[in-house]
């Protein structure tokens, strides 16, 4: 199985079980008994052009608000014809919320291409000419595929522009973007649904690697931790961040139900640790590019 058709089972199963476990979260930051809700970071929003035709741009900022994101990495995609794609036009209605990360792909299909396409090349580097990002993602890419002239000058860009890259990728890809440029900062989507082990394996080889955790149930429930990833959140307290993964324009609503489910599993999560995961680290990256920019 490929890494996409692998990602769409993924994918489509994660997201029938949030369904029937989450639908009936509070929208409204749950608060603990002795203080206010655990701020988020939210570093896995998708806002493309289908998505602010749905759901306007200042409705998607009261949701983000009410779900208590402290700020949201989003990404928008390079939609033709469109001069401002869905991440610029929400960081333009609230800078102080959304940072803006660039989707390389003008249509579903360059999922499948984008990665060989001079085509998508050339638009993203006028993007990012034109536009202020913090990443460049999240991308899908597998393998082999990671070696071609346009990824090679996809890592050089990031460099160039002092961004990170957000990848959905396997340990062979991500291992291969690196060796590009040692340097590359690399948000690794999902942990590559890769094992703890492994995850545990490639931050330990990588200083510059750090792992989003959307789509991933396995971490814990409510008030409980997998006692394998409390391990590596111990081993890696600087590594690990939470997102939501709006891949559809139903998950858009699911922002606030997420941030619910990842403050309680969080809840069994030592304090201080539980901050990292929750914003501290996100907030770090972020600043590594967005401040200096």
């Amino acid at each position: 199985m490929t890494l996409t058709a692998k990602t769409i089972v993924l994918h489509a199963a994660w997201a029938a079980g949030l369904a029937l476990g989450l639908t009936a979260a509070p929208h409204q930051p749950a608060r603990a008994a002795d203080g206010p809700a655990l701020p988020i970071v939210d570093v896995h929003i998708h806002y493309a052009h289908n998505a602010f035709e749905a759901v306007p741009g200042p409705q998607m900022i009261e949701m983000m608000r009410k779900a208590g994101l402290r700020k949201a990495l989003v990404s928008g995609a390079m939609a033709p014809g469109l001069i401002e794609d869905g991440a610029q036009k929400l960081y333009a209605l609230a800078p102080d919320l959304v940072v803006p990360s660039l989707r390389p792909y003008r249509k579903y299909e360059d999922l499948q291409t984008w990665f060989r396409d001079p085509e998508v090349l050339r638009e993203l580097e006028e993007r990012l000419k034109k536009h202020r990002y913090a990443a460049i993602g999240e991308f899908h890419l597998s393998g082999e595929n990671a070696d071609t002239a346009v990824i090679k000058r996809i890592v050089q860009l990031a460099k160039q522009h002092n961004i990170f890259l957000h990848a959905h990728s396997d340990r062979d890809a991500v291992e291969r973007l690196i060796k590009h440029d040692p340097n590359v900062r690399i948000l690794w989507a999902h942990g590559g649904f890769d094992t703890p082990e492994s995850i545990g394996q490639m931050l330990a080889a990588h200083k510059n690697l750090w792992a989003d955790l959307a789509f991933r149930t396995d971490m814990g429930s409510d008030g409980k931790v997998n006692p394998q990833w409390l391990e590596l959140f111990k081993r890696f307290p600087d590594r690990f961040m939470v997102g939501t993964d709006t891949f559809t324009l139903e998950r858009l609503h699911y922002i606030g139900e997420h941030a619910s489910f990842a403050r309680g599993w969080l809840k069994a999560v030592p304090k201080e640790l539980a901050e990292r995961i929750a914003y501290r680290n996100a907030q770090a990256l972020i600043d590594q590019v967005w401040s200096k920019r």
